[in-house]
């Protein structure tokens, strides 16, 4: 695929999935055609979705999924940090771990 192509088609994705999130509260519906048609682009044109738009979409039932709409967003206890994300269709929980960073110039 072409590299003009390829960055027309992750941005169209962008656009679709910032649309989806601002329509979610008033029409839940028009969210969810957006979030599938982005997700169709990526499938279709066989490219990979960025992981800013992917972790929008539960791992296990593929819904689309909007913090504190659709999905419950919590902050892990133990001592690895990490983020819990409980969907609100399949009430599966995953987590994202939270790296330190290391300061610049050590």
């Amino acid at each position: 695929m072409k590299p003009a192509i390829k960055v027309l088609l992750i941005e169209r994705m962008k656009i679709l999935i910032k649309n989806a999130i601002s329509n979610v509260r008033s029409n839940p519906e028009l969210a969810e055609r957006q979030a599938m048609l982005a997700k169709r682009l990526c499938t279709k044109y066989r490219i990979r979705m960025p992981y800013e738009l992917r972790m929008n979409y539960c791992k296990k039932c593929k819904k689309f999924i909007v913090p504190g709409f659709t999905a419950r967003i919590r902050m892990g206890r133990s001592t690895i940090k990490s983020i819990r994300v409980t969907c609100s269709f399949c009430n599966h929980t995953y987590r994202k771990i939270i790296k330190k960073q290391i300061p610049i110039g050590q």
